[in-house]
């Protein structure tokens, strides 16, 4: 007969079972301020909050859920948008919630990861972006429309919420939606496919898109009737392409996955001159297939920006990309706010757009470096960000001490050209240019950017000296 040997601890756990013994013992529930771990269930949150990452980068803690909300609205008319798919982006501009929809009522709720101090509280230098998009509409952000910080230092309420101005979000129809009136939706199967840029190629360029959930869900808007092949873009991963025809409608359970193609990755140099004002840029590689050539701009990939985000512009010379999905890029250089642009003197070499073909495993060199240099200082409308302009704008720009004449464009954020003055005369004695608008009726609620161009004209030849940056001189008409 087989004996059974109680020992002391276990005749404890015979007579006192409220003490927790051996492998019954419960995991340690963190409250509010309590230590937690990703995929870890001895270190798990109580239910009711979130494990997020501290803000110093020390590990994690429980806090209360933060939720952002807001509304959708059509920028032209006003109406609240419903159907509308949010997703809330981190400051490396990954997903960082679920995707949220707007309802009848245009309003959405999305509950996000939020860096934390060391209480569980929300810490105020946290940093979000919201990517909206919905049939019918253009993408936000998209064309010269940046997108819109939310700062953790908005937030109200016991339970940690942020409901803002900011959080509300203007969407611009497209022009002829009846011909994009199809949608593809799907899936990435790869792990950590959160953020891919998905493209429907081989039809109009710039091509619709979409960015993945953070489960790898996608859904295109506004694709036009025909056959297209699906690409994803995202820095270290590559997928494989699939093709997906929508003549008779639109299209669901379309899936990329993963591929062990080999990676490959993008070389080049910058070189920065006449910049007083700045030293320091960016590089971002856009496919080719999303690049608005009017614009002279594109949604960047995941990843494929030096230095990665969120870090400052730091880029004075040479530049590398590794780890790039093969395709066709467009490479863009000081493309963001940082008092410098693309030298736009097209008689010299290194001021043309640059492009690269990604088709191996191996680094693409550049061919020739980009030549940088000052901008032309937008004083307003638009300076800083987004503008709102009531009556007839008056466009104003810093002086260039060295030029004959400017250029001044006014673009839609659709890409259509308003408005041009080829011959703006250069200013004597005065520190800023202002040309006020004559141009035919702008339309309310529309979205404009003015860009200028200085020119100097010797021996009959005109040479562009500088211009203003891709993502200032933005502003909203209103009437």
């Amino acid at each position: 007969m087989k004996r059974t040997t109680l020992t002391y601890s276990s005749l404890l756990c015979l007579f006192l079972p409220l003490l927790a013994c051996g492998s019954d013992e419960e995991p340690k529930v963190g409250q509010v301020g309590d230590g937690c771990a990703i995929d870890n269930d001895d270190a798990v949150c109580d239910g009711a909050l979130s494990c997020d990452p501290l803000a110093d980068g020390s590990g994690y803690v429980c806090g209360k859920p933060l939720t952002i909300r807001g509304s959708v609205n059509d920028a032209l008319t006003g109406t609240l948008v419903d159907g509308s798919r949010i997703m809330a982006l981190g400051a490396d501009g990954s997903p960082v919630g679920d995707v949220a929809y707007s309802n009848d009522e245009g309003e959405y709720s999305v509950v996000v990861s939020a860096p934390r101090n060391a209480d569980g509280s929300v810490a105020q230098t946290a940093k979000w972006t919201l990517n909206v998009s919905a049939q019918g509409y253009q993408v936000f952000p998209s064309g010269p429309r940046p997108a819109i910080p939310i700062s953790g230092s908005q937030l109200s309420g016991e339970d940690p919420v942020i409901d803002a101005a900011n959080t509300d979000v203007a969407l611009l129809p497209i022009s002829d939606p009846d011909n994009y009136s199809r949608q593809i939706e799907g899936r990435i199967s790869s792990p950590d496919a959160g953020g891919t840029l998905v493209v429907a190629e081989g039809g109009t360029v710039p091509a619709p898109y979409a960015m993945a959930s953070r489960s790898g869900e996608f859904t295109i808007f506004n694709v036009p009737s025909g056959t297209f092949e699906l690409a994803g873009y995202k820095k270290g991963q590559q997928l494989t392409r699939n093709s997906v025809n929508v003549s008779a409608g639109s299209a669901d359970g379309v899936v990329l996955d993963a591929s062990d193609v080999a990676l490959g990755g993008v070389s080049g140099n910058v070189n920065i001159v006449n910049a007083p004002g700045g030293s320091l840029t960016s590089v971002v590689l856009v496919p080719q297939s999303v690049f608005d050539t009017v614009l002279e701009r594109g949604p960047i990939p995941l990843g494929l920006r030096a230095p990665g985000l969120p870090e400052a512009p730091s880029i004075s010379g040479q530049f590398e990309f590794d780890d790039v999905p093969l395709g066709n890029y467009v490479v863009l250089a000081a493309f963001e706010n940082d008092a410098l642009v693309r030298d736009p003197d097209s008689s010299i070499g290194g001021t043309s757009l640059q492009r690269v073909d990604v088709t191996s495993g191996e680094s693409v060199a550049m061919g020739e470096s980009f030549k940088i240099t000052e901008h032309l200082n937008i004083v307003a409308p638009g300076a800083d960000a987004l503008e709102s302009v009531v009556g007839q704008p008056v466009f104003k720009w810093a002086d260039d001490s060295s030029e004959d004449r400017y250029e001044l464009e006014l673009y839609t954020a659709l890409g259509d050209l308003v408005w041009e003055d080829r011959a703006v005369p250069k200013v004597s004695g005065g520190a800023n240019v202002e040309l006020p608008y004559t141009g035919p009726a702008l339309i309310p609620g529309m979205i404009y950017q003015f860009r200028v161009t200085s020119f100097r004209d010797q021996r009959g030849e005109a040479t562009a000296i500088s211009r203003s940056e891709d993502l200032r001189g933005v502003f909203t008409y209103q009437d």
